[in-house]
């Protein structure tokens, strides 16, 4: 048995994060969605996505495949309710399918999973789901994701001892470390959620951090980093100055003074020293962000909405981003005044003009990059990125 997690037609709309990667490896808890599926599940976890990220991010074979929606956060229900699913019944709720059992003999691809098929027998789903179906709804749904994550990780273990030289307002047991993990000189505040610590990550002196924050492997708090929950930041993240309620899905940096709020920057992003996110309009009206699907500039629904980037985009010192700015994959962002709300892809420059991003010195500076976190860059990276660049994955 496996579970197969799909896009589900939420591919565009998730855009630029899933321009290098499909829907079921985004992060907004301690884990990724294929993770927390494979832990909660205890099966092998595949990918149904664009054919372009197919061989970075396989399916699975199995006798009985169960295929779910991949931006629906496995909580204990939906988890349970997924491995009752027999072949050929689907779970739906208010009209849209959640996750089936394929079949015997049928071809999966061609599900609606906006509309239910006549040839799987409906099987009502009655509690609530959340699902990650914009970019913004990673730091939105983070403190429930977190509280999942910490809630399965942390059941019937026990923490690794945090230094007396720390600080904990609240109830400590919602401080956890894993093996390796350090803390010296902090203030952690769990009153408004736990605050997990991964292997090998470090806290260092003068850090205040509020919870829920999910601090995965080998990443760091810089000295003096001041942490409004809900927060997440994934492996070897480095992060300082100022954040609030932001996701950093890994290997990225924003290890200066500046402030992020209400954001996600995918993997091996860098935010420059003293980079600021506007994250308020100073009408206070709703936030309008750059979709993708829409072509055009989407109402969020929030008042509180910063930047979204894609994934090995750069931004030089002092950078101003306006409120619901988006960042395609491979832009090098620079400059004084606020760049525009929608930076292409493979794009160079700022308020004053963009150029493009010559592809070569981009795979160049990538290579260089991932190095550094001793990440290679391999051929299936290498493509997916040129893919993109060509205009493959759609519109940069």
């Amino acid at each position: 048995m496996a579970i197969l997690l799909s896009d589900a037609g939420r591919h565009r709309h998730l855009l630029p994060l899933t321009f290098t990667r499909p829907v079921g490896a985004l992060r907004a808890g301690i884990l990724t969605q294929a993770e927390g599926w494979a832990r909660r599940t205890g099966m092998p976890v595949g990918y149904r996505t664009e054919a372009y990220l197919a061989e970075r991010f396989p399916g699975v074979a199995a006798n009985v495949v169960r295929e779910v929606d991949a931006a629906l956060l496995p909580t204990p229900d939906l988890v349970d309710a997924v491995l009752d699913l027999e072949p050929g019944r689907m779970l739906v709720k208010d009209g849209r399918v959640l996750a089936f059992c394929e079949p015997p003999g049928a071809e999966p691809s061609i599900l609606d999973w906006g509309a239910p098929p006549v040839f799987l027998e409906a099987v009502d789903f009655p509690a609530e789901v959340t699902a990650l179906a914009r970019p913004w709804h990673l730091f939105q749904h983070c403190g429930t994701a977190i509280a999942n994550d910490f809630a399965l990780l942390t059941e019937a273990r026990r923490s690794q001892p945090l230094s007396a030289t720390n600080t904990v307002v609240g109830d400590p047991k919602l401080v956890f470390l894993e093996e390796g993990a350090k803390a010296e000189a902090a203030v952690f505040n769990t009153t408004h959620g736990p605050i997990y610590l991964g292997k090998g990550s470090e806290v260092m002196e003068g850090c205040l951090v509020r919870g829920p924050l999910a601090l995965g492997e080998v990443a760091q708090l810089k000295l003096g980093a001041k942490i409004y929950g809900p927060c997440s930041f994934g492996p070897e993240c480095r992060v300082g100055g100022e954040v609030n309620n932001s996701v950093l899905l890994g290997y990225s940096n924003k290890g200066h003074d500046g402030f992020l709020g209400n954001s996600v920057l995918g993997e091996w992003c860098n935010l420059g020293a003293d980079t600021n996110t506007s994250n308020l309009k100073n009408t206070y009206g709703p936030v309008k962000v750059w979709s993708y699907a829409e072509v055009g500039l989407a109402d969020s629904g929030l008042t509180f909405c910063g930047m979204i980037m894609g994934d090995h985009a750069k931004a030089g010192i002092n950078t101003m981003f306006n409120t619901g700015t988006v960042v395609g994959v491979c832009a090098n962002v620079f400059g004084g005044d606020f760049p525009p709300k929608h930076v292409p892809g493979f794009s160079w420059g700022g308020a004053h003009g963009l150029a493009d991003h010559d592809l070569d010195k981009a795979l160049e500076t990538a290579r260089r990059v991932m190095a550094r976190r001793n990440v290679a860059l391999t051929a299936a990276d290498e493509a997916i990125l040129r893919t993109i660049h060509g205009g493959g994955a759609g519109p940069l």
